[in-house]
């Protein structure tokens, strides 16, 4: 599969929505650019189709297309023309198509103003959002999906989900299931034991699927960060200067290790 128009236009997508993992995917070789950018562009589409519109329902229906969408593609059917599905199609099986399903099912969540039920719903809106888009990912590239991955996908979520508590507060709705600072301390402590876990577990990972990785290259200072000072979380200063985030990008890319 060449870098024909539609990988571009995905590529594009991820650079325009998602900066940091177009950064984290362009130290990937280009064979596995190939693999991560529709998956990645797929997650921009999806994590922003229940803020394109106030109606629950337009929502619901977003959301809903991407899943049938999804389906084309997992039961090896006539799949609809789209840049993105298109390119999907090309790198998905059955596996890993249903897998990504599991973000479409979790992104309801965006659509409501309901809070978590509890902290193991939470957990599970983690897992699904990120860890599946890790799984799918490796599933495509070297045809396995480690438990690691679940731990690396939960620790690189949180850590993105913790940035962007102040703009969800700001657009109504309550994202953490207890915001006390001891209460955000334990989070961030849980994130880092499942980053370690996931490290300690790296050889489950095939060698081709090891560019997933490279997506967590953020998220052990930014979570210690919020374990050192849960006031960050609400005052929206977590993250890493420029240079410290290339820098660190680099050795990442380097060394393999996160």
């Amino acid at each position: 599969m060449s870098f024909d128009a539609d990988l571009i236009a995905c590529a594009q997508l991820v650079e325009r929505g998602d900066p940091d993992r177009f950064a984290a995917t362009m130290a990937a070789s280009v064979e596995a650019r190939k693999v991560l950018f529709p998956i990645y562009a797929f997650n921009v589409e999806v994590s922003r189709a229940p803020w394109l519109t106030q109606e629950a329902i337009i929502a619901e229906m977003r959301l809903q297309w991407w899943t049938d969408a999804l389906e084309e593609i997992a039961s090896g059917g006539l799949v609809r023309r789209h840049e993105v599905v298109t390119s999907l199609a090309h790198v998905l099986d059955a596996n890993s198509a249903r897998q990504l399903q599991r973000v479409t099912q979790a992104r309801l969540w965006d659509v409501y103003r309901d809070p978590f039920e509890d902290q193991a719903a939470f957990s599970r809106y983690i897992e699904d959002t990120s860890a599946s888009l890790l799984l799918a990912a490796s599933q495509a590239l070297g045809n396995q999906m480690p438990d690691a991955l679940t731990d690396l996908g939960y620790a690189t979520g949180l850590a993105q989900f913790l940035r962007a508590v102040p703009e969800l507060e700001r657009l109504g709705r309550r994202p953490l299931v207890d915001g006390r600072p001891d209460a955000v301390r334990a989070l961030a402590a849980e994130g880092l034991e499942r980053l370690a876990q996931s490290r300690r577990a790296r050889s489950q990972i095939p060698a081709k699927a090891g560019p997933i990785a490279l997506t967590a290259w953020q998220a052990g200072p930014i979570l210690k960060q919020a374990r050192s000072d849960p006031r960050r979380v609400a005052d929206g200063t977590l993250g890493m200067p420029e240079a410290h985030k290339k820098l660190r990008l680099m050795w990442q890319a380097a060394t393999g290790r996160w």
